[in-house]
């Protein structure tokens, strides 16, 4: 089964769910607030149970629905380690292993940059990036614990050491793409193919993008996946 991708048109946010032919155990991966029953709604069509959610990081531009979706469902949840998100169960770090439905498994890789503990997952020829490697982009550097020389780094050794037909799937797009491959965005990514590591650090230093408007709301809720400190 090729992961299924939903979108979240006001962060242009990407929701993956994932499972192997013939499972029922599933796994979704950045799911937002606003979507949970759009999220449970595919899950149960596909009569589908999740077993998992996974956090790519504690994200600055939307709230995640880790929270409810582990109530609602008894899933478990699986986060960085690194990103202070203390009431997930599982806290991973890299070369962990996922393992769920009847022999899935998803490697874990700490990519970090965008944040410091960014994470990617790979799962069956197709790697969720997160915001750390975007269709002909990356995520910016400037704010939690970000570092331009560090993501360029996860990108350069770890995600392009990847076979060049694997699958990527980001965790954001604002261009109308869905996804691409690691041999394409070694070859054609405008911010990091052929690029010397001190022109990136050069080129992240000098985007000035504005800060996210939800970062103080959005970056608590998600350390408490989602939920109220009080919940």
């Amino acid at each position: 089964m090729n992961p299924i991708q939903l979108f979240d048109p006001v962060s242009s946010t990407f929701t993956y769910i994932i499972a192997g032919p013939g499972d029922k155990d599933a796994a979704i991966i950045d799911p937002v607030d606003e979507h949970w029953e759009r999220d449970l709604a595919h899950i149960e069509r596909l009569g589908l149970r999740l077993a998992y959610i996974l956090e790519t990081h504690a994200h600055a531009d939307h709230v995640t629905s880790a929270g409810r979706l582990r109530a609602l469902t008894g899933a478990k949840a699986a986060v960085p380690s690194g990103c202070g998100i203390p009431p997930a169960e599982l806290q991973l770090c890299d070369g962990d292993t996922i393992r769920f439905g009847k022999d899935e498994t998803i490697a874990v890789l700490h990519t970090p940059g965008h944040t410091a503990g960014s994470m990617c997952y790979v799962w069956r020829g197709n790697v969720f990036t997160g915001d750390t490697l975007l269709i002909d982009g990356c995520g910016r550097t400037d704010f939690q614990g970000g570092s331009a020389a560090a993501l360029y780094d996860s990108v350069t050794r770890k995600l392009f050491a990847l076979p060049d037909a694997t699958r990527i799937w980001p965790g954001h797009d604002y261009k109308g793409q869905s996804v691409s491959t690691i041999g394409w965005e070694k070859q054609h990514n405008a911010r990091l193919a052929n690029r010397s590591l001190a022109d990136f650090v050069v080129l992240m230093g000098q985007l000035n993008l504005p800060r996210p408007k939800l970062i103080d709301v959005a970056v608590p809720a998600n350390r408490n996946l989602g939920l109220p400190h009080s919940v």
